[in-house]
């Protein structure tokens, strides 16, 4: 886990999703991205919040093709609840202008 840095940008290899069934590859490639973010900074998967761009790029090529790898720029930042204290990874990406809405 990376300590004292603001944030730090990953390319998350996905090409192994294509070995499964095609009809839920980019619900998978979601999924992998929170299972990566929690296990190389570790937080629970439903700490990580995916951004919305990182979803709609995930799902660009429809839920049969989604992309071999992607890029993403996380951060950690610590949350305070009623039961304490949390940390809770934000994942955007990392080339936001690259990206067609």
């Amino acid at each position: 886990m990376p300590k004292e840095k603001d944030g730090v940008v990953y390319t998350i290899n996905l090409r192994r999703l294509y070995w499964g069934k095609r009809s839920n590859r980019a619900k998978r490639a979601v999924r992998a991205v929170r299972e990566f973010v929690a296990r190389h900074f570790g937080v629970e998967p439903e700490d990580v919040k995916i951004d919305n761009t990182v979803n709609n790029y995930l799902w660009s090529r429809s839920i049969e093709k989604p992309p071999a790898r992607v890029q993403v720029y996380v951060t950690v930042k610590t949350e305070s609840t009623e039961e304490g204290e949390r940390k809770v990874a934000y994942v955007t990406l990392a080339n936001v202008e690259d990206v067609e809405a």
